[in-house]
């Protein structure tokens, strides 16, 4: 499983970051438009490294916060369909199989 360092959403380039904490605490990572960065933290503020899935689940959330923005829906700012869509969405990459 690797984050990507940049992704395109629609006519725009997303860096993406990891840092050690998210900006808020009880967050594993944001997504700032204005300078079209997603990051993607590596421990919690309270001290516990994230594993590699929870990493990788993070950046597929952030990622379609940025792409439901990219549509103008305003599903964008659910969390709950949010991390819904994503948590499927990272199960179905991550299983995915290949011939």
């Amino acid at each position: 499983m690797h984050i990507p360092e940049e992704v395109k959403v629609g006519r725009h380039r997303y860096k993406i970051q990891q840092v050690k904490y998210a900006n808020k605490a009880n967050t594993m990572g944001s997504v700032d438009y204005d300078t079209r960065t997603i990051y993607v933290a590596r421990w919690s503020h309270s001290g516990r490294r994230y594993t590699r899935k929870e990493m990788y689940d993070t950046f597929w959330h952030e990622l379609t916060h940025a792409i439901l923005k990219d549509m103008g829906s305003q599903l964008e700012s659910s969390e709950n369909f949010v991390t819904a869509f994503a948590n499927r969405l990272t199960n179905a990459i991550t299983t995915a199989k290949f011939q």
